[in-house]
């Protein structure tokens, strides 16, 4: 792919209304449209969707470093056709071995906010598990656009120009960005020459590079922030494969979602449970109903806000059964049935994030969610040409012990009717839960299709304040009718809830990147959330 075609593809990286695509053999849908073409070519090339993926994430580790980056994490959910059955792997984020003691908002922006990488062990580890294409192969392409360059995208230099303190403290920093003493503007190319040789040695080198001079690097400047990372920390890290937990929706739906501490996927199987106890075909959609959309956000919010879920099926069976049951879901119901919902202080998270999902030609299906789990750029530190993860805010939904698994509730899902899977999805952002249930809802309640599903006007969770943390309380995007704007703003003064209007398609309300599958037809369809800049491509 040269700069030409590179061009091209990266013109149609732009907010606003994107068209629905359909293919009958194998798709790909993600944030940024050469990633999308980096998974296709793979697909093509007799790759299947768990080496799409990869392909396509090394990509955006290259395109998209305001959200991702190799000091962040990548957790996958895999469905392998030949089976029938789905895994989970968690690489998301750890905290150190050393203790952080007195850890606050203010570290955030310090090298004791960076946690400790699973990215690159993770990309490893689902590639020797299910993926069938070589490593050098499926970062080929990642390597070459981050040597020759790419045309700057509207999202990218949105987020870098919100924060060039960030990245202008840094000399690696402003190789990148400041190549001639000032910062490129949309459309410039970006060229990464140490992010390409950083990613070179990955692929010849693999475990070895990363545990040695990448963990030195890795570790040296992120004591040099204040941290207290040392290269053990990363040699000690390891891959969690998971069980995922399932559900059953309207006892038409099985939903399968990711286990904690990735604990977003059991919170949509609690919200849907929730809301059997809801008649949304009478109502109608959020979009036209009020009704419905006040079911939606208190759903949301009674599962989104409730303490942190950090056992899986097999650590914690007993009370992980509780909480996915639907008698545990009828009790809570009639709770919030008779109980007004009221603001409570909870400490959350910042968002940036990636989502992306892949199908290949034999009924295979991945649904990744990569990050460096934090805002862009939060504490000018670099390493080997990556910005150091912010990501130890997820520390303050609840300080993991030393060395163990951060709680981050990534929500990466496939849905089956009738034992077969009718969709693929996920979402980035830290509404990403919500958007994640607003668009299944369409899609099972409602029958809609995923082009006007990914265009209805949504609901967001609130945006984190790092030193106070947040209250309960939702942002509601513009483009609904004004009388459904008053009735919301009305509602949540009554019950005193943090609330605000957002302007149309915020990309903090989340971004839905999802494939349907039809089983009778095999066809396939996706459209790119019109909140970012991706696209869809298939064959």
């Amino acid at each position: 792919m040269n700069l030409d075609e590179r061009t091209a593809l990266m013109a149609q990286a732009r907010f606003g209304r994107k068209r629905r695509v359909e293919a009958g053999k194998a798709m790909v849908v993600s944030s940024d449209p050469l990633a999308t073409r980096a998974g296709l070519d793979v697909l093509r090339e007799g790759g299947n969707a768990c080496d799409a993926v990869l392909a396509a994430a090394a990509m955006q580790l290259v395109t998209e470093p305001h959200m991702t980056s190799i000091t962040g994490g990548l957790s996958m959910m895999y469905w392998d056709a030949a089976s029938g059955e789905a895994a989970y792997l968690n690489g998301n984020i750890s905290a150190p071995l050393a203790e952080l003691p007195g850890f606050s908002g203010a570290d955030l922006y310090t090298g004791r906010g960076v946690p400790v990488p699973g990215w690159w062990p993770a990309f490893e580890a689902a590639r020797q598990r299910w993926g069938r294409t070589g490593r050098a192969r499926l970062m080929r392409d990642a390597i070459e656009v981050a040597r020759e360059g790419f045309p700057m995208d509207p999202y990218l230099y949105g987020v870098m120009y919100g924060r060039q303190e960030g990245i202008g403290v840094h000399v690696q920093g402003r190789e990148v960005f400041w190549p001639q003493g000032h910062l490129l503007t949309q459309g410039e190319t970006v060229v990464q020459a140490r992010v390409a040789r950083t990613l070179e040695r990955l692929r010849d080198e693999g475990m070895d590079y990363y545990n040695g001079d990448f963990a030195r690097a890795f570790s040296a400047e992120c004591q040099r922030g204040g941290g207290v990372i040392v290269p053990e920390d990363l040699r000690a890290y390891r891959p969690m494969f998971q069980r995922p937990v399932q559900g059953t929706y309207r006892d038409r739906y099985t939903v399968i979602g990711s286990p904690a501490p990735d604990d977003g996927g059991m919170m949509l199987v609690e919200a849907l449970n929730l809301l059997e106890h809801v008649d949304l075909a009478r109502l109608g959609p959020a979009s036209e109903s009020f009704e419905t959309l006040q079911w939606l956000i208190r759903v949301h919010n009674e599962v989104y806000y409730a303490p942190p879920r950090q056992g899986d099926l097999d650590s914690a069976p007993v009370e992980t059964g509780i909480l996915l049951s639907k008698e545990y879901a009828a009790r809570r119901f009639e709770l919030m049935r008779v109980r007004e919902p009221r603001a409570t202080g909870v400490p959350m998270p910042t968002p940036g994030t990636i989502h992306l999902a892949a199908v290949d030609k034999d009924g295979n299906i991945a649904s990744c969610t990569h990050s460096h789990m934090a805002s862009g750029w939060p504490n000018g530190l670099f390493a080997e040409g990556f910005q150091l993860s912010g990501g130890g805010s997820f520390f303050q939904r609840i300080l993991p012990q030393p060395g163990a698994r951060a709680t981050v509730y990534l929500a990466p899902n496939i849905v089956l009717r009738d034992g077969r899977p009718v969709i693929v999805s996920g979402s980035p952002s830290v509404s990403l839960v919500a958007c994640v249930l607003q668009n299944l809802v369409n899609l099972m309640d409602f029958g809609m299709d995923i082009e006007a599903s990914v265009h209805q006007p949504r609901f967001g969770a609130r945006p984190h304040n790092p030193q106070n943390g947040w209250e309960r309380g939702n942002t509601l995007e513009s483009d609904f009718a004004p009388q459904m704007q008053e009735r919301f703003v009305a509602w949540a003064r009554e019950r005193r809830l943090w609330h605000q209007r957002v302007h149309p398609r915020c990309t903090l309300t989340g971004n839905f990147e999802a494939i349907t599958l039809d089983p009778a037809s095999g066809l396939l369809a996706s459209c790119a959330d019109p909140r970012r800049c991706g696209s869809v491509e298939g064959y």
